[in-house]
């Protein structure tokens, strides 16, 4: 907590950061407590995947839009979306020419800029709206005025992405939409996919397969799967988050899927912090 100190002419603030290191462990861990304030705690945020919704067509994209359209009137929604195949031909090209981890990261965002335009002009005739990160403090305001924000996912890293294992970012396009939704305080997060949650297995490949309808992030990354249909670095984010405690990931190609968990039914797969109770 700070106070301030008066009593020589000017105002001081007495704070138990004045003097510390800001890397120091056992500071870092009292930041831990205190309560955070959501910026719109009433909101879901849908993450449209690129690859999986955004790249077939019309066939996956105009019912789900018309879902959307028929969600707002009861429900305040905020958008975002992937780049998909266009975004995997980019990092092709990057490796083919050697750019860093960084570099990569740069310039995957224009890509995503393309569907969230497409997302957008369809949704314009109901209030779609372009929402860039610089204009977060904004969104109140198109909130209230009964808009739907349409975003990119790339997180704001760029050339200052933090090395990974192989050459490809590991911070993706769910993980920036995820951080969006967390730092707004939404009420609900949702990642729109082609699969029907997650599973134990590739259930395309493997016939013992089986649904995990509510499951933590912490087990989730002790399975140590091959391949995910979200990114493991929102599964990370996820155990340490202070307002988004949990996510959900359902089927978009049933566009009646979006309707069934805004009204509260059990859909896909609930992805929770370890230290929330289970359904």
């Amino acid at each position: 907590m700070t106070s301030l100190i008066r009593g020589d002419g000017r105002t001081h603030i007495q704070s138990g950061l004045m003097r510390e290191s800001l890397v120091s462990k056992t500071l870092i861990e009292e930041t831990h407590g205190g309560d955070i304030r959501a910026m719109v705690p009433d909101v879901n945020f849908i993450a449209i995947g690129g690859q999986s919704i955004m790249d077939r067509g019309a066939e996956a994209v105009l019912p789900l839009v018309d879902a959307i359209v028929r969600l707002k009137a009861d429900n305040k929604l905020v958008l975002g979306v992937g780049g998909g195949a266009r975004v995997r031909h980019t990092f092709a090209i990057g490796l083919d020419l050697g750019l860093p981890i960084g570099g990569l990261a740069r310039i995957v965002g224009g890509m995503e800029e393309q569907n969230r335009d497409m997302l957008q002009f369809l949704l314009a005739p109901y209030g779609g709206i372009t929402f860039v990160k610089d204009h977060f403090q904004d969104l109140p305001m198109f909130l209230s005025g009964g808009l739907i924000p349409v975003c990119i996912g790339q997180p704001p890293y760029h050339f200052w992405e933090p090395p990974a294992a192989g050459r490809l970012p590991d911070n993706g396009s769910d993980v920036g939409l995820f951080l969006m939704a967390e730092l707004m305080g939404a009420a609900r997060m949702v990642f729109v996919k082609d699969v029907d949650g997650l599973f134990t297995a590739d259930p395309a490949k493997d016939e013992s397969a089986r649904l995990l309808p509510d499951v933590t992030a912490r087990d989730v990354l002790e399975m140590d799967m091959p391949d995910m249909p979200i990114e493991r670095e929102v599964l990370r984010c996820l155990e340490n988050c202070r307002l988004l405690t949990e996510c959900y990931l359902i089927n978009g190609l049933d566009p009646q899927n979006l309707d069934r968990l805004l009204a509260g039914e059990q859909v896909g797969t609930r992805i929770r912090a370890s230290g929330q109770r289970g359904a």
